[in-house]
């Protein structure tokens, strides 16, 4: 047989392809194996453990507070295969699990840690806040720690019945306010000009690309939303700790005389302020809970259940009549959104898979949006008519926003609920069209062509704008302002200049927004939930349904068998941060702008009509 050297290497690739095949299926066969006997070890040596009468309920609220949880099932895996923190809480499940404690007979109390707690809006505190009065309105005592406090921490743990400080930590309350960053000379540097075409006086979102500074407008409007809010706080904090009504300002506005009556000792200036009751070190925390709670010989501490372990206790019901919950938080964009943002396309199908639901009798839209397309927004909004058609009664809650397209998808409803700090309003609309004309010809580029009409090459982002183009946006905008006023005074039983006059862009609380006719009530998601159960006369006995995209068969398994899958997984992954060299907290404002920038004009039709308010505010 005559000797082929391409032959055999053939051959020798074949054989090696098929041995790399049959290793890999062999490997992921062995992952799947030890995952299944990590599943069923965990369900026969575990399962849910009964608790001791005076067990404390932990309250150790970790990440972000949230509406709902962005991405997949899958992300959330690969995150804490990782051995990634939990980056996000849901307000649902924290509302959960507070109002199945309160009945619980074997939980006598609370502790609420909030070091770990991350971001949230004034409204979703106070949501959590009044959900743990409710708790101690049963008879329990919540006792709250914190190694330091800072503003939004501090809100809730002032709810609590004991509020303890360690020895070395501050409670740290700033009021609200932020400096926002201005790109009007840095873009003419680079050569690149913005066009800002807009409706609404207060409108300004897009400012910081077209000036060097806020405008008379956005400066008026941003202090007396911020002072309503900041009043809505005080409030509220000097209420929960039993307070002389401005001791909060007039404690800030001496802060420095009375730091040195302290002795320069940030703790005792909070015990001196009556903000905490106490100080005290964990392990003392401990030792006061070990002998307020039962003594759990086992594990050498207190008799104690986990805020995640008890949140597994809880089982919604599945049966019955039910009020039917849409979330729509993130910004809004025309077509599939995953969780935690929203789609004109994939929300509009939740409302109708709630409509179509005969279980479902009524809906409430829970919004927590800064705005986004516009075309989306009305996608949306169109739903909701139609559900309300249907003869079942919609009920928007707002949350910490919803305000611009976040106020439009709330245009439909049979009762409008919005929190005394939600920020909302910001009825305008707006397009950026930035030109790099100047850009590229510092660089030596030129552009060049024909066409057979003006409208074959429209906006070019390197030529200078054309004027008729710039005059044609300018007319759709102002017919989708028209649009956004009339559905608006339509909704709110007005008319569209009584509307206009507290529209132009500019946000309002909702106090302010229920004083000028924008939102019917000043409430809570709970009051939300009863009004519509209400309107569709339900009396008490419901359940409530959340209404989620449909998860895949890959999602549906990592949810059941999540945690015991990222325990294997752990141990195959290591994650190095590499540092980039560029301080986040300098960058994360301007790269967010500039990211803006950058992507709105990536739509096939040259332009994005806009109603975002650029205004989430965290305390």
């Amino acid at each position: 047989m005559r000797f082929t050297p391409f032959r055999w290497i053939g051959q020798g690739f074949r054989f090696l392809w098929r041995a790399l095949d049959f290793s890999r299926r062999v490997f992921f066969n062995l992952l799947i194996l030890l995952v299944l006997i990590g599943v069923i070890a965990g369900m026969l040596t575990g399962g849910t453990k009964k608790l001791d009468d005076k067990t404390a309920l932990i309250l150790d609220l970790k990440g972000t507070l949230v509406e709902q949880h962005s991405g997949n099932a899958r992300e959330a895996l690969l995150a804490e295969a990782q051995g990634n923190a939990k980056k996000t809480t849901q307000l649902r499940d924290i509302l959960s699990v507070l109002e199945s404690a309160a009945r619980d007979n074997k939980i006598n109390s609370a502790v609420l840690l909030l070091d770990d707690m991350g971001g949230a809006g004034l409204p979703m505190l106070r949501e959590v806040a009044a959900a743990i009065d409710r708790f101690k309105a049963s008879g329990k005592t919540v006792v709250a720690w914190g190694s330091s406090f800072d503003q939004k921490q501090y809100f809730l743990a002032a709810h609590a019945n004991e509020v303890y400080l360690h020895p070395m930590g501050n409670v740290l309350l700033t009021g609200f306010g932020r400096y926002r960053n201005y790109y009007r000379d840095a873009l003419d540097k680079v050569g690149v000009t913005v066009n800002l075409l807009k409706v609404g006086t207060y409108k300004s979102f897009a400012e910081p690309y077209v000036a060097n500074e806020p405008s008379a407008a956005a400066l008026e409007a941003e202090s007396f939303l911020y002072n309503g809010m900041w009043k809505t706080y005080t409030d509220n904090v000097e209420k929960a700790r039993k307070l002389p009504a401005g001791s909060i300002m007039q404690g800030i506005n001496q802060l420095p005389e009375l730091m040195k009556a302290a002795g320069d000792d940030s703790a005792r200036l909070a015990l001196n302020l009556k903000l905490v009751d106490g100080l005290k070190t964990r392990d003392e925390l401990r030792e006061l809970m070990l002998k307020r709670a039962g003594r759990d010989e086992q594990n050498k501490t207190f008799r104690q259940v986990a805020f995640d372990e008890y949140l597994a206790r809880v089982k919604p019901r599945l049966f019955g009549d039910a009020v039917g919950v849409v979330v729509a938080a993130g910004e809004i964009s025309e077509g599939i959104a995953p969780p935690g943002a929203i789609g004109g396309l994939s929300t509009a199908k939740l409302i109708r898979k709630a409509r179509e639901d005969d279980n479902i009798k009524a809906v409430v839209l829970r919004v927590d949006s800064p705005g986004g397309s516009a075309f989306g927004s009305e996608l949306i909004r169109r739903e909701l008519e139609l559900t309300r058609q249907a003869g079942k009664p919609v009920v928007v809650s707002m949350g910490d926003v919803a305000a611009s397209g976040g106020y439009w998808i709330s245009m439909s409803a049979d009762e409008v609920i919005a929190d005394e700090a939600t920020v909302t309003g910001s009825i305008g609309v707006f397009a950026i069209l930035p030109t790099a004309e100047k850009a590229i010809d510092k660089l030596g580029i030129h552009t060049g062509g024909t066409t057979t009409t003006w409208l074959s090459d429209p906006y070019n982002p390197l030529r200078p704008l054309n004027p008729q183009f710039g005059a044609l946006v300018q007319s759709s905008i102002n017919h989708i302002y028209a649009e956004f006023t009339g559905k608006a005074a339509a909704a709110r039983k007005t008319t569209a200049d009584k509307i206009d006059q507290v529209a132009q862009g500019r946000v309002w609380t909702g106090a302010q927004a229920k004083e000028r006719n924008l939102v019917d009530t000043v409430g809570t998601y709970q009051d939300a939930l009863k009004s519509a159960a209400t309107r569709a006369h339900l009396g008490n006995d419901y359940r409530v349904s959340y209404i989620e995209p449909e998860p895949s068969k890959f999602d549906r398994l990592f949810d059941l068998f999540g945690a015991q899958v990222a325990q294997v997984l752990r141990e195959q992954f290591q994650v190095a941060l590499v540092p980039s060299g560029i301080p986040p907290a300098a960058a994360t404002q301007m790269a967010f702008d500039l990211r803006w920038l950058a992507e709105l004009n990536t739509q096939g039709k040259g332009y994005a009509a806009i109603t975002h308010c650029l205004c989430r505010i965290n305390p």
